[in-house]
């Protein structure tokens, strides 16, 4: 009985091993497909960087970046062109406002690229529909991240 709960603790700790550092990566992985995605403030984005492609700094703003990968047989990923559409809203409230996506190429690595508005503290829920494949339904990614407004 003892081994059986021991065998079950090791098991958890692994699994919780395993778990931790790709959640830190922000992906989900859909057949053989990774699906990447961060959520940013603008004012963390460089200023150069910024007015190459045309996104507007500010502590009340942030900035949605969605990649796609596909795996390949061989063990090495290449990135794909996907098309994005989504939403973002307030944890609490049922209002939702639409994210309006444009590509942004960085070398040949496509990216899908949202700006929205961002509350203070406050958990923000994103619902995506990431159309990897065109004769597949897009997979769905939903998260929730909370912001900070630097003053």
């Amino acid at each position: 009985m003892c081994q059986r709960i021991a065998s079950t603790l090791l098991a958890i700790a692994l699994l919780l091993a395993v778990a931790l550092p790709l959640k830190a990566q922000q992906y989900e992985k859909v057949g053989d497909y990774q699906v990447h995605y961060s959520a940013v403030s603008t004012q963390h984005i460089p200023q150069a960087v910024a007015e190459t492609h045309g996104i507007q700094r500010s502590p009340a703003l942030a900035l949605l970046n969605v990649s796609v990968l596909e795996e390949l047989d061989d063990g090495e990923t290449r990135p794909i062109n996907a098309g994005v559409e989504g939403t973002v809203g307030m944890l609490q409230a049922g209002e939702r406002t639409p994210l309006a996506f444009r590509t942004l190429r960085s070398g040949d690595s496509p990216s899908q690229v949202a700006v929205f508005r961002i509350r203070d503290d406050a958990p923000m829920h994103f619902e995506l529909e990431v159309r990897y494949d065109r004769n597949r339904e897009p997979a769905a990614v939903n998260f929730i991240q909370r912001f900070h407004i630097e003053r």
